[in-house]
């Protein structure tokens, strides 16, 4: 068919678009009052995306018994200290394991409602009588509860129980005290493949699409074996990605400054994969693990970095107002004391016109000098670049491995590296090496770039050195005239 006039045709973008997604999504993994969940079945042993405060408190309860209930540290944290989102939270509770019988209440009856003034109570497992009548739900009452997390039954009008003064209920709670480490390690069913908890972290990048940037466990890391098992998760998910865990020290052990070189060191947190914190944290009356804190500034930082995970915590204002032990015991600690803390590679807080976060380094610190592992936010920088790189250029795995290819990597990733330059680090490129390549890797399908990146390392010690000038004082008394 013959053409007459002017066309216009469109290809397509010869560069790649680089997938980012969130630099530090948190993955918290602990306990929380299921009973109180929309949805029971849907909160045990399942990773939940909630990208508010308020819909984690839906689907996995709430309270401010942080000491039994450790997931509702992370959630008070990032909706009234940081308001961040999103957050993966992996509860262990189980109500079917983690339970004990409740002593048999007798409530009184005002308006038609009555309160079960006992916490935890599973709604779904209760007896309600009036008297000697058995009552049923959904026909004479329905149940709900209220904001300290009791159970309140609501008698319907027309209901056995209409008239009733009061009501005897009987009935099983969810008991935290029966949840334990292994709980919170988890473990794969042999049999099923089911997996739980922090098992689970696997499937936070395949589930929900995001990718973990912080592993902690509020309440529970304190355990060398969970805190060591959250590093080894943190160095490589999927295979492919890396994140943080984020510590805390044994309060019960380290229970002044001087004594978290040696926890430190027993616990086994030397890991490049790891950010160590002493003491607790407090706001107000209560009482946080410090991880929970951190991991909500850590991510607030962040966003507000355009999602750049390339400057440091440290020396960033918390929302608290103390330090302390796990028993409430205030901890004080100036920044001489604070210094010596982080000699060991451990993360603390001072009080200097605020609260501040005062440490950069990891675990690897003093055991390592390599900059890429020993400071914080240059370690994350490098677990930052290579998380954006495979998910930018998974879907060219399988592509021809001929010059088209090797040109849109390298183009494409020089692009965006190059707008990352002078502010969020000093710079980076990445290169095909014929060297890199030799004819047994390309015969084998194999590929090799080789990137070069600079993240900033903290300003950690800024001096000034002070002397008297004397010719500066003559000049004062003399006006000027010598």
């Amino acid at each position: 068919m013959s053409k007459h006039g002017i066309f216009v045709r469109e290809e397509a973008t010869a560069l790649s678009v680089p997938i980012t997604g969130s630099s530090s999504v948190q993955v918290v993994i602990g306990t929380a009052p299921v009973n109180m969940a929309e949805d029971i079945s849907a909160a045990v042993n399942i990773p939940v995306l909630a990208n508010s405060a308020e819909e984690a408190m839906k689907a996995l309860g709430y309270c401010k018994d942080f000491a039994n209930y450790t997931l509702c540290q992370s959630m008070y944290a990032t909706a009234n200290i940081y308001l961040v989102s999103p957050v993966v939270y992996i509860n262990v509770l189980n109500p079917t394991k983690h339970k004990k019988a409740m002593e048999k209440q007798t409530v009184s009856v005002s308006s038609l409602q009555a309160t079960v003034k006992v916490f935890g109570v599973l709604a779904s497992g209760i007896s309600v009588k009036s008297g000697e009548v058995e009552l049923t739900s959904g026909e004479d009452y329905t149940t709900e509860f209220d904001s300290d997390g009791y159970l309140t039954i609501n008698l319907v009008k027309t209901g056995k129980g209409a008239t009733a003064t009061e009501l005897t209920v009987d009935g099983t709670v969810i008991d935290p005290t029966l949840v334990t480490k292994d709980d919170i390690i988890g473990a794969v069913d042999t049999a099923t493949g089911k997996e739980t908890g922090m098992q689970l972290i696997r499937q936070v990048y395949p589930k929900l699409g995001v990718v973990p940037g912080l592993l902690l466990a509020p309440g529970w890391s304190q355990i060398p074996e969970i805190g060591i098992a959250l590093m080894a998760k943190a160095a490589v998910i999927n295979g492919v990605f890396q994140a943080m865990a984020l510590l805390d020290l044994d309060t019960t052990k380290a229970k002044k400054y001087t004594d978290c070189k040696t926890v430190k060191e027993e616990s086994g947190y030397t890991s490049t994969y790891c950010y160590p914190l002493w003491p607790m944290f407090k706001v107000g009356e209560m009482i946080f693990a410090a991880s929970a804190i951190v991991g909500a500034l850590v991510e607030y930082i962040d966003a507000a970095n355009d999602d750049v995970p390339s400057n440091s915590p440290s020396n960033k204002v918390l929302g608290m107002t103390g330090t302390c032990l796990a028993d409430g015991t205030e901890v004080v600690v100036d920044q001489d004391q604070a210094s010596t803390v982080n000699t060991y590679g451990v993360t603390t807080a001072i009080n200097m016109d605020g609260w501040r976060l005062w440490g950069n380094y990891t675990g690897a610190y003093p055991g390592s000098t390599d900059a890429k592992d020993i400071w914080f936010p240059v370690r994350r920088m490098f677990n930052w670049q290579g998380n954006n790189f495979i998910r930018s250029y998974i879907s060219k795995v399988d592509d021809p491995m001929n010059h088209v290819l090797v040109e849109n990597i390298v183009d494409s990733e020089n692009i965006r590296c190059n707008a990352y330059a002078p502010d969020k680090w000093a710079g980076a490129r990445i290169e095909y090496l014929s060297a890199d390549n030799p004819t047994t890797d390309i015969l084998a399908g194999k590929m090799t770039f080789r990137q070069h990146i600079a993240p900033y390392t903290p300003a950690q010690e800024i001096d000034n050195v002070l002397d008297y000038d004397t010719a500066l004082l003559t000049s004062a008394l003399t006006g000027g005239n010598s």
